[in-house]
């Protein structure tokens, strides 16, 4: 037997990036924990699955963007 109710799928939320190292980097304007900006930081609670899988993307471009540049 199934746990999950008949007609509805059991969806899991998409997970803050939140490491808790909350300093914001002013030369990039993001977070050195995170890698959010202070705005999607904000917003996060707010914002739909899609939007913070769409925050979880840019994320790993801003990872990609780092490595490229050395910068950390």
């Amino acid at each position: 037997m199934s746990s999950k109710p008949e007609g509805h799928a059991v969806t899991t939320p998409v997970p803050s990036p939140c490491t808790s190292v909350c300093k914001m980097d002013p030369s990039t304007g993001w977070c050195e924990g995170c890698l959010r900006t202070i705005d999607e930081i904000a917003a996060w609670g707010g914002l739909s699955d899609g939007d913070k899988l769409e925050v979880w993307e840019r994320l790993a471009e801003r990872r990609e963007q780092i490595e490229m540049d050395g910068s950390r």
